[in-house]
């Protein structure tokens, strides 16, 4: 039986093939028991455009831990906000193979919350 990383990556290998027919700029979460992260790469998925997580100072000194609902809001609409700085309105929403649950879910709505388009 193939662990659990595994079984994500297959999972995140298929929706990605997919964002990559759709040439669309992508929106990927990775989280782990302490932190999340987000970033916005380009169609291409060679170079990183805007970054957000709960290792960030400012983020740091709004929430207290960064393995909660209420960090992945808060990095959700930090990631949105630098996506729309840059010009970025819509992306596609890669959740690498995690579950559209908890801190996943939470930061896809505070994403769209903070007027990304996905």
């Amino acid at each position: 039986m193939p662990d659990r990383n595994i079984q994500r990556l297959r999972r995140a290998r298929k929706t990605r093939a997919r964002i990559a027919e759709l040439k669309a700029v992508r929106l990927t979460v990775h989280r782990s028991n302490c932190h999340i992260y987000a970033q916005v790469l380009d169609a291409g998925g060679a170079k990183v455009l805007a970054a957000a997580s709960t290792v960030e100072p400012e983020v740091r000194r709004q929430v207290k831990y960064g393995g909660n609902v209420k960090a992945a809001a808060e990095v959700g609409r930090r990631i949105a906000e630098k996506a729309r700085s840059l010009g970025i309105e819509a992306v596609a929403f890669d959740r690498a193979g995690y579950k559209f649950h908890g801190r996943v879910k939470a930061l896809a709505e505070a994403a769209r919350a903070a007027g990304l388009k996905f």
